[in-house]
């Protein structure tokens, strides 16, 4: 499973010594009091901790880049207390590296109007301090996020834990390994990209290691982890023989074990977070990587077929940014298959040969083992089941040739109509916001690839503020589009990012 640093933010309060140590006094009495409550309201995925009040520019400085220095500091989250002239800030803001968050709140939900005087309304200015503060981020040029509403209201909370989360993925994109088995597939474009701008731009490591090698690391696996491996997966999932001997299916299913294991002790003693596999080269593999790659999807790792090393990174970035959510419903690689186009029934089927991650499974899950044409191995196993339902986004990270563009839309998942017995994979069956007929012009027009990583758990406004910090285009397609629009937001776009 995924294993994270113990995250947490830093609440970093601004305020100046005009007022008197008095003043000062409820400023950090009411900061403790805040974080307190907040930390108890159970709504955010990661804690805040307050550090002492800011006044000073050096004080700002010293305490932004110790949040520099902290692993385990996923973001600084600023609240002005009082007006804190924001000439302070400038040294530390620009040094800033971690993630930032400014919260536009009081710590007194009401006016008190029977007993306001100046002394309140000194100490209580945060609508004097949020715009000076603000004016300077802006003035920096610097990427935040801004929450408005009164700090206990379950909306501002929960809009504060949606926001760690994309700061959390800030944070860990920068470790991304990417493990890719040989090369992307011949003559595909929208797999193709800049590796080393990649790294740049989001810290991605992209490696390439010949088949065999990874071939010896799952012939070195031992038979008897193999039988636990595979005893397991006849206990946990239901097994469609479809007429084979059930010796000859139990053997093919031990293949997919022993690719599970040699794999993942690979992708461990690496350090690797993301695999890339290509049907096309599989020297000293039996079978295409298939229930392999499912479990260790299942496990927190990304995945791309064909040498979609992008897409790899993207399912590994949004499994780390979901991790945790409280009754998850799945993240995975999916790919656009086929249209249903009958009026009032409209979507994209979505699957891919085999390698669908099984969090996204609704109801039984089985394995299977069919022919595959691609690959020109013997029958792989894999797991076979039909997705959940409800909202969720498509993300596709595309290489323009000079720049990024992330293209995130959300979606609606549905039941597909009828059962489809001689279809031996998993399946997905959605329908693209605005409507299907927009929905697929925009995404095309966009350039947006036929693979995607998806998820139910996360919002398009995560994703685009995640685009935003690490400075690339994000182009959102939902229930507001129009082509009109989007053309224009896509020549702007052109002008913007370079």
């Amino acid at each position: 499973m995924i294993e994270m640093k113990q995250y947490r933010f830093w609440f970093c309060v601004g305020s100046q010594d005009l007022y008197g140590e008095e003043c000062l006094n409820h400023v950090a009495e009411h900061a403790r009091i805040m974080t307190d409550r907040i930390n108890a309201s159970g709504l955010l995925p990661f804690p805040l901790v307050l550090k002492p009040t800011l006044l000073t520019s050096g004080m700002i400085r010293a305490t932004l880049n110790a949040a520099n220095a902290d692993e385990n500091c996923a973001g600084v989250i600023t609240w002005m207390h009082t007006f804190s002239p924001a000439k302070s800030w400038i040294a530390g803001l620009k040094e800033l590296r971690k993630p930032l968050l400014h919260l536009l709140t009081q710590f007194n939900r009401e006016i008190p109007y029977d007993s306001i005087d100046m002394d309140f309304m000194n100490e209580n200015q945060s609508a004097h301090g949020d715009r000076e503060f603000g004016h300077v981020v802006t003035r920096l040029g610097m990427e935040r996020k801004l929450i408005a509403g009164y700090w206990e209201d379950e909306k501002v909370l929960t809009r504060i834990a949606s926001w760690m989360r994309t700061a959390v993925g800030v944070v860990e994109s920068r470790g991304i390994r990417v493990m890719r088995m040989a090369d992307n597939m011949r003559n595909v474009a929208v797999t193709e990209g800049d590796k080393v701008e990649a790294q740049q731009v989001f810290g991605w490591e992209v490696d390439a290691y010949p088949s065999s090698e990874i071939a010896k690391a799952v012939r070195d696996v031992s038979q008897s982890d193999v039988n636990a491996l595979v005893d397991e997966y006849y206990e946990r999932y239901t097994i469609l023989l479809d007429g084979r001997d059930p010796g000859e299916f139990r053997r093919h299913v031990a293949v997919q074990a022993q690719i599970e294991l040699g794999l993942e002790r690979f992708l461990k003693e690496k350090n690797y977070h993301a695999v890339v596999t290509h049907f096309d080269d599989l020297e000293g593999l039996q079978q295409l990587p298939g229930l392999a790659i499912q479990r260790l999807e299942e496990k927190g790792y990304g995945f791309g077929a064909e040498g979609d090393w992008k897409t790899a990174a993207m399912v590994r970035l949004m499994k780390l940014m979901s991790a945790g959510v409280k009754d998850a419903k799945g993240t995975s690689m999916l790919e656009d298959y086929t249209y249903n186009l009958v009026p009032g029934k409209e979507g994209i089927l979505q699957a891919h040969m085999l390698e669908i991650c099984p969090s996204l499974a609704d109801g039984e899950i089985a394995i299977r083992c069919q022919p595959l044409s691609m690959g020109r191995r013997e029958d792989p196993a894999r797991l076979v089941f039909t997705s959940k339902t409800g909202p969720g986004i498509a993300a596709s990270l595309i290489d323009l040739g000079t720049r990024f563009r992330l293209v995130i839309q959300e979606v609606d998942c549905k039941k597909n109509e009828r059962p489809m017995p001689r279809l031996p994979v998993a399946t997905a069956f959605w329908t693209p916001r605005p409507d299907f007929y927009t929905g697929i012009e925009a995404w095309v027009l966009t350039g947006g690839a036929h693979h995607s990583s998806f998820s139910f758990d996360l919002s398009a406004e995560q994703m685009a503020d995640w685009a935003a910090y690490m400075g690339v285009e994000a182009v959102v397609l939902d229930q507001n589009t129009t082509m009109q629009g989007l053309k224009r937001d896509l020549a702007l776009g052109r002008l913007l990012y370079r």
